[in-house]
């Protein structure tokens, strides 16, 4: 019997725009121990999940609306929002 191959999974090209914007700013997030995970897109919302330091940081939110929401929206203008997940 022989297998066939795995289908190939054609990548989001939101997600890879969403992930390019993430890039920007992920160098400062990343010299306070932290970083963030691109986890979904839907309806317009950015799904993140916050790591390393700044998972339990008093400060995410602000991080997150100020920093990564503002960059991501900037970058990628059919998004209108980024959540934390």
């Amino acid at each position: 019997m022989t297998s066939l191959p795995a289908p190939a999974v054609t990548p989001d090209p939101l997600a890879i725009r969403i992930e390019a914007a993430l890039d920007r700013i992920r160098p400062a997030i990343r010299r306070d121990g932290g970083d963030v995970w691109l986890v979904k897109v839907d309806d317009g919302i950015a799904y993140v999940q916050m790591i390393g330091a700044c998972g339990g940081c008093a400060a995410v939110l602000s991080t997150l609306k100020g920093g990564i929401e503002a960059v991501v929206r900037e970058d990628v203008p059919e998004i209108r929002a980024v959540e934390q997940v």
